[in-house]
C-alpha cells in the first residue's frame, strides 16, 4: 500500500492561486493511477482531477481551465495548481491512487476506484 501525504493547503483570497502537493511513499508513481479529490463541509467527496498520462489529465467541469494536475519527474510527488480560486473551491483536498493493472489509466473521477488515500490538506478561499 502507498502512503500519501498532502501539503500546501492554506487560506487565499478569491481570484488567487495556490499549488498543493502530495508526496507518495511506498512504490513508484508509474505503477499507479492518480487523482485529486475534495470534500467541502456537508457535501460528498468529489473528483477534481485524474491523470491519464504523465502530462494529460481529466478534470471535473467545476475546475476545467482553472486547475492543472501534474506529476514530478522523480516519481515521488503529485501537484495540483489552482488558479482563479473561488469561494466554492473551499474544501479539504485529498490525493488518491490505485494500482494500474490494466496498463492504462482512464482518468477516473470516481472515488470508489481509488484504494490509497492521504489525510488531506485544507484550502479556504475567502470572498
Amino acid at each position: 500500500r502507498l502512503r500519501l501525504v498532502e501539503s500546501g493547503g492554506t487560506s487565499v483570497e478569491s481570484g488567487g492561486s495556490l499549488e498543493i502537493s502530495c508526496e507518495v511513499f511506498g512504490a513508484p508513481l508509474g505503477r499507479f493511477c492518480l487523482g485529486w479529490f475534495r470534500q467541502a463541509p456537508g457535501k460528498e467527496r468529489e473528483g477534481v482531477a485524474a491523470l491519464i498520462r504523465e502530462k494529460t489529465a481529466k478534470y471535473s467541469e467545476f475546475v476545467e481551465g482553472r486547475f492543472t494536475m501534474s506529476r514530478s519527474g522523480s516519481n515521488r510527488a503529485l501537484y495540483l495548481r489552482m488558479n482563479d480560486l473561488k469561494p466554492e473551491d473551499t474544501a479539504m483536498y485529498f490525493c488518491a491512487a490505485y494500482e494500474n493493472i490494466r496498463g492504462y489509466c482512464s482518468g477516473s473521477l470516481k472515488q470508489s476506484d481509488y484504494v490509497d488515500w492521504g489525510q488531506g490538506t485544507q484550502v479556504t478561499v475567502s470572498s
